[in-house]
């Protein structure tokens, strides 16, 4: 399987674990990633409250979570796992992100152009009744649809 392939499975199977572990928390489950570290492999979760996050919420969580994974083992072989505060560049994954942050500065990268971009910065306009993230420039408007997102964040600094 390549790594891709293993990549989403992970993500997905994680999620599925993690999600009602952190909403019983109180805790919005932001980010699952499983990526290639320099020092191996990191599965890294990301969380968010009102109110923000603190050190307290990442390291109960953590701790949850290691056990939950434990015992389900969804990650074959070593990795080290990290649980933390999406920062201020929060990222944005879920549609209702996207009508969440609307009027906050944003970055978006496509896997495909769009009106022959990948990378958009603007302002966000929220979603458009087609699934499209309303992204507004200096010099114009963009239509990016959902599905061609690959990252998208809150562009803050």
């Amino acid at each position: 399987m390549r790594f891709d392939e293993l990549k989403k499975e992970i993500e997905e199977k994680v999620r599925e674990l993690v999600e009602p572990v952190a909403d019983y928390s109180g805790l919005e489950l932001v980010l699952v990633e499983f990526v290639r570290g320099p020092r191996g492999h990191v599965l890294r979760i990301v969380i968010d409250k009102e109110g923000g996050v603190t050190l307290d919420d990442c390291s109960r969580l953590s701790r949850v979570v290691s056990d939950l994974l434990d015992v389900h083992d969804p990650v074959p072989g070593s990795y080290n796992l990290e649980v933390s505060s999406p920062g201020i560049n929060r990222p944005l994954v879920k549609k209702d992100d996207f009508d969440r942050f609307s009027g906050q500065k944003i970055f978006v990268r496509t896997s495909e152009p769009v009106e022959g971009r990948r990378k958009f910065k603007g302002m966000l306009r929220g979603m458009s009744l087609k699934d499209e993230i309303i992204i507004e420039t200096t010099s114009q408007q963009y239509l990016v649809p959902f599905e061609l997102v690959n990252k998208a964040r809150l562009d803050i600094l």
